[in-house]
């Protein structure tokens, strides 16, 4: 990282890849959201976390930016207008958000009034989502599909959800539910709108290959799909029969595997059409992935970009139907993380450090002391690029073998201390000596990796960012100021939660095209705010979080870029711990009211006097109304 500048700044965190266009860096190394591009209208992260903190929005933060979603939603559709035009397709196009991807309320209303020119329409998987879902869409054209496992009640307000004019189908996932549409139908006298999921035999590949295959939890066997056609010719609803669904996963890293499923898919349509089925519409699916690191090789990233997949639905889709002489469908996709993903970050602050590095000389050691210290010393003193390896090993033994020593209680725990003293003294001066060495390149690393620094973040990993926890998913993390200095650091990240999994150990590399143990950072200093990004977290993330240790939502906000600047569209109040606890059945009134008896208490037994006592109540009450993330003293 020699001759530091902002391309280096922009290779090592990867910001051309995963930011696709939406994230730069500018002339002061802060780093800029450009929906449109560095020379249109954008906004700098660090002015703008410093000015929401101005107005009273506090750190950890997510900031979300509707202008993205614009440009992503449009990307879409003007990729499938592009290959319908370059193949001559004959059919149409037609997106789909699935809301379970964020079904934030500020989210979905951007994403209708967004969509409303291309007539994107929303699906749901639950009852809770299609109530959502049938309140917020009321475009006639939009398409609103029904899937997951659904009851009575659900079809039926489906089926009559039709009356309202609503462009609603229920997509069959399991072959018992055709027979409450079609009960449904005779009930309310109305012809639905019907689709059959298929269960594809081809499989994806990615963490989330289960979607798909024989295995797979939702869709109908090729048996089970001729049964249902056959039921619906005998109710006489086979015109009822509109859409025909598969679905192989989501974040699909390789497009071979999307071609796969797409001939398997499109043969099905194909077929039944031919067997006299009409349906209008073939629904591919999500599985539009998101290059979230840019090595093309992960299942964080993928190899193929959003005009090649629209390219080969397209054509895939017309070659089958040529073939096999039928009518060309519309064409759906359920594409979710890659229309929001983009969208939104996770601004936190670093409120602590960990350093492990030794770089003043370790203590005196007589010829009288144990044996284990004279060798370490022996080590530090002669150390060098010819014994570095072999010192290095010998080094990881002693250290190993100083445990059990002081386990057995044959080491004193003056001994223990001025042993730690000497590892970490010897390895900061080894690791030193080796960096610019090719011969050591391994060993370097591994040391990098033991001398890391640790930085405490003010965030909680197991809210903000849990398929990170989960499923070891990886998200670029980096600073946003800074950039224009070259980082010297290399830290793991962790967070408020009391937990060992509360951390960020795993990290881009570009490069190397595979995750990198640490994260090069500035140096920290408490009296100066240090700020970290972590990006692409629009899709899943806000919906999975979880309330380990009670820490709550974050702060949100809406965000819009224009040729004036920025403004803020709306600001949603994280959770206060009041409301926290309220979730965990907590009641407030309860629980201060037990403080407020054992503070009396005990002034009557004389061990806290009144003004404790009411001072000991503010912060009590104030605690329960604050948030639940670390804040800043109030100043007035």
């Amino acid at each position: 990282m020699k001759n530091w500048d902002l391309e280096k700044a922009k290779e090592l965190y990867g910001v051309d890849t995963w930011g696709a266009g939406y994230f730069d860096i500018n002339e002061a190394g802060n780093l800029i959201v450009c929906p449109q591009g560095k020379d249109k209208p954008h906004v700098d992260l660090l002015e703008l976390t410093e000015e929401l903190q101005e107005r009273g929005i506090r750190c950890p933060m997510l900031l979300r930016f509707p202008d993205v979603i614009h440009e992503r939603i449009k990307l879409l559709n003007d990729c499938f207008y592009n290959a319908i035009e370059k193949y001559e397709y004959k059919g149409q196009y037609q997106g789909v958000y699935p809301i379970k991807v964020n079904q934030q309320r500020h989210l979905i209303e951007e994403v209708v009034e967004i969509g409303e020119r291309y007539n994107l329409g929303l699906e749901c998987g639950s009852k809770p989502e299609l109530l959502v879902v049938l309140a917020m869409m009321t475009n006639p054209q939009a398409l609103i599909l029904c899937n997951g496992f659904k009851d009575e009640e659900y079809i039926e307000t489906a089926v009559l959800s039709r009356k309202l004019g609503r462009n609603t189908i229920i997509v069959v996932e399991r072959l018992e539910e055709l027979d409450l549409i079609v009960k449904a139908a005779k009930k309310f006298r109305i012809q639905p709108k019907i689709g059959l999921r298929a269960k594809l035999q081809s499989k994806a590949s990615g963490r989330w290959v289960d979607s798909a295959g024989a295995r797979s939890k939702f869709g109908l066997t090729t048996s089970e799909i001729f049964k249902a056609f056959e039921i619906l010719q005998k109710e006489k609803q086979l015109g009822a029969l509109d859409l025909i669904h598969f679905h192989i996963g989501s974040q699909v890293p390789s497009i071979k595997t999307i071609k796969n499923s797409l001939k398997e898919g499109a043969q099905v349509f194909a077929e039944l059409v031919r067997m006299g089925a009409d349906p209008t519409y073939l629904d591919v699916g999500g599985g539009l992935g998101v290059d979230y690191d840019g090595s093309a090789t992960t299942d964080s990233s993928v190899n193929y970009n959003v005009q090649e997949y629209a390219n080969d639905v397209v054509s895939i889709i017309q070659e089958v139907c040529d073939e096999k002489a039928v009518k060309s469908p519309n064409i759906v996709t359920e594409a979710g993380r890659a229309l929001v993903a983009h969208h939104s970050a996770l601004i936190f602050d670093v409120i602590g450090l960990n350093r492990v590095e030794k770089t003043d000389a370790p203590p005196a050691v007589s010829k009288e002391e144990h044996k284990v210290l004279i060798e370490l010393k022996d080590i530090y003193e002669t150390l060098d690029l010819n014994n570095a390896n072999e010192f290095y090993h010998d080094l990881v033994d002693i250290h190993d073998n100083s445990l059990q020593l002081f386990t057995f209680g044959i080491l004193s725990l003056a001994e223990k201390a001025k042993i730690e003293q000497y590892f970490w003294s010897i390895a900061t001066r080894m690791c030193k000596m080796i960096k610019n060495s090719k011969e050591h390149e391994d060993l370097y690393e591994n040391l990098k990796k033991l001398l890391s620094d640790t930085y405490f973040c003010n965030f909680s990993v197991f809210q903000s960012l849990p398929d990170s926890w989960a499923v070891g998913h990886m998200f670029p993390v980096l600073p946003i100021h800074r950039l224009d200095k070259k980082p010297e650091k290399e830290v793991t990240l962790v967070d408020m939660t009391c937990d060992s999994d509360g951390k960020i150990a795993k990290f881009i590399d570009v490069e190397a095209g595979e995750p990198r143990n640490t994260l090069p950072v500035h140096g920290y200093s408490p009296d100066t705010p240090y700020y970290l990004g972590v990006f692409l977290v629009g899709a899943y993330q806000e919906i999975l979080g979880d309330l380990h240790n009670l820490f709550g939502d974050t702060d949100a906000v809406h965000v819009s870029i224009g040729e004036n600047g920025y403004s803020v569209n709306d600001v949603v109040e994280g959770d206060t711990v009041g409301e926290v606890l309220s979730y965990v059945q907590y009641n407030l009134e309860k629980l201060t009211g037990r403080i407020r008896k054992a503070a009396e208490h005990s002034i009557l037994e004389g061990r806290m006097t009144k003004i404790e006592a009411r001072t000991l109540m503010r912060y009590y009450q104030n605690g329960l109304s604050g948030y639940t993330y670390l804040e800043e003293p109030e100043s007035l």
